[in-house]
C-alpha cells in the first residue's frame, strides 16, 4: 500500500492518462457536490419554515369575524359578524381547561408625528398578553400592562424602526407622539423577529382605541393561546369547540363555512413541518441518486480502464507480478482518485453553500447547510463504493492468463 515504486507507477499512469483520470475524478466530485448542495438546500427549506413561525406563538388560535353564507334564525345571509368585549369574557368563562391567555386586536393605520418627522404606521390595540403571542422582545422600557387597560391610558410601545425613523438618535422613552391628532406617551421600544414590517407597528391599549372610537366595544380579531399540555390534537378539539360556541352565540348556522374563521397556528406549524420533512426526504433521495449515478459512472470507467490496460497487466504478470499485486495496483489507483475527487467535491459544495446562503432567501431558502459529519460519511461511502468499483474489474483482470492478455485485440 505504501510502496514508493507503486505510487510512482500510479502517478505515471495518471500523468499519461490525464483525460481518463479527469473524467473519473469529475464523475465522483460531481456526485458528492450535487449531494451536498441538495442536502444543504433541503435544510435551508426547513430553516425557512421554522423561522416563518418564530414571529408568532405556535400554541395559538387566531379568530377572525367574517360574513355568513347562509340565512339562519331570521337573519339573512351575507350578515357581517363582529367581535366585542363580551366575547373575551365568554371565552375565558367557558374554556378554562384550554385557555392559557387571550388578547384582542384592533388594527388601524394612522399618521404619526414627532416634531418635524412624520409617517404612516400601523397601530394595534392589544392587551398585555399580546407580547407573548407575538414573541415581542423589549429593547427598552416596558410593554403594556393591565393598569393601562383599566385606565385607558394614552401610552404606546413602538417598534425599533418607528423609533429609528421618528426619533433618530433621541431616546424615545417618555416622549410624546401625535397619533391621529391624539397625543400618546412612549413607554417602550420593542424588536420583532418578524422583520421590518413588524418593527414598524405601534401598540396601544385596546381599551384606549375603543375609547377614541366613541367608546365602542368592537374588536377586529381575537387571539387565544393554550398551554403545551393541550398539544396538537387538543388544539384541533379546542378549535372545533370554539367555532361551534361562537357560531351559537352569534346565531350562525353550524354548517355555515363563513361567519367565523379560525387559524390554528399549531396545526399550520405541524403541516408545514411535515411538508418540509417530505421535501427534505425527496431532496435526500435525489441526492442519493446522484451518489449512485456517481458510483455507476466510476464503475463503468474502471471497467474501461482495466480493459484498456489489459495488455500492460499481461506484461506485468509475464514478468512475475502476482494476481494480488495487480489487484492492489488498480485498487490503490481507484481509491486515490476517488478519495481526492470526492473530498474536493465535498469541500467545494460546503464552501458554495456558505457563500450563496444570503442570495437564496428570496427563494424561501434560509441558511442552507450540511453538517460536516453527514458530508464526510456520504463522501466516505462514495470512496468505498469507488474502491469496490475498482476491485471487481481488477480481480477479473488478475485472473487472465498472460498469453491471452498479450494477444492483439
Amino acid at each position: 500500500m505504501f510502496s514508493r515504486d507503486r505510487w510512482q507507477e500510479i502517478f505515471e499512469t495518471i500523468r499519461k492518462n490525464k483525460l481518463r483520470t479527469f473524467l473519473s475524478g469529475f464523475t465522483v466530485a460531481l456526485g458528492i457536490f450535487i449531494f451536498v448542495m441538495l442536502f444543504g438546500l433541503g435544510n435551508g427549506l426547513k430553516n425557512s419554515f421554522a423561522e416563518f413561525f418564530m414571529d408568532e406563538s405556535t400554541n395559538a388560535l387566531f379568530l377572525y369575524p367574517g360574513k355568513t353564507t347562509k340565512a339562519y334564525k331570521g337573519f339573512k345571509k351575507d350578515r357581517r359578524i363582529e367581535f366585542d368585549n363580551s366575547d373575551l369574557a365568554d371565552i375565558k368563562l367557558n374554556f378554562p381547561f384550554y385557555l392559557e391567555d387571550i388578547t384582542p386586536r384592533i388594527s388601524r393605520s394612522a399618521q404619526v408625528k414627532y416634531k418635524n418627522e412624520s409617517d404612516n404606521y400601523s397601530t394595534r390595540g392589544v392587551s398585555p398578553a399580546h407580547r407573548e403571542t407575538e414573541n415581542t422582545v423589549m429593547m427598552s422600557g416596558r410593554f403594556l400592562n393591565h393598569r393601562d387597560l383599566k385606565e385607558q391610558s394614552k401610552v404606546v410601545v413602538i417598534g425599533r424602526l418607528v423609533a429609528q425613523d421618528l426619533f433618530k438618535n433621541e431616546n424615545p422613552l417618555g416622549k410624546f407622539l401625535d397619533i391621529g391628532s391624539v397625543m400618546f406617551r412612549v413607554v417602550g421600544v420593542f424588536q420583532d423577529s418578524g422583520g421590518d414590517r413588524e418593527e414598524r407597528i405601534i401598540y396601544l391599549p385596546y381599551t384606549t382605541r375603543q375609547r377614541i372610537e366613541k367608546n365602542n366595544d368592537k374588536l377586529d380579531q381575537i387571539i387565544v393561546t393554550f398551554p403545551p399540555r393541550v398539544g396538537h390534537v387538543g388544539s384541533l378539539a379546542f378549535e372545533k369547540k370554539l367555532r361551534l360556541f361562537l357560531k351559537k352565540k352569534k346565531s350562525i348556522d353550524p354548517t355555515d363555512s363563513g361567519g367565523i374563521f379560525i387559524n390554528n397556528a399549531a396545526d399550520n406549524f405541524k403541516r408545514n413541518q411535515q411538508f418540509a420533512n417530505v421535501l427534505q426526504i425527496i431532496v435526500t433521495f435525489v441526492g442519493l441518486g446522484t451518489l449512485i449515478a456517481g458510483i455507476i459512472g466510476i464503475s463503468n470507467i474502471m471497467v474501461f480502464v482495466v480493459k484498456e490496460r489489459r495488455k500492460e497487466l499481461g506484461i506485468r504478470k509475464a514478468l512475475g507480478a502476482t494476481p494480488r499485486s495487480v489487484i492492489q495496483l488498480i485498487l490503490q489507483e481507484s481509491i486515490f482518485i476517488t478519495l481526492i475527487s470526492g473530498y474536493a467535491g465535498m469541500i467545494l459544495g460546503i464552501i458554495l453553500l456558505k457563500n450563496i446562503g444570503v442570495t437564496l432567501e428570496d427563494f424561501f431558502i434560509k441558511t442552507p447547510y450540511i453538517d460536516n459529519i453527514t458530508a464526510f460519511w456520504a463522501t466516505f461511502i462514495l470512496v468505498v463504493f469507488g474502491a469496490i468499483a475498482g476491485y471487481i474489474p481488477a480481480k477479473r483482470a488478475a485472473r487472465i492468463k498472460p498469453i491471452i492478455a498479450l494477444r492483439d485485440e
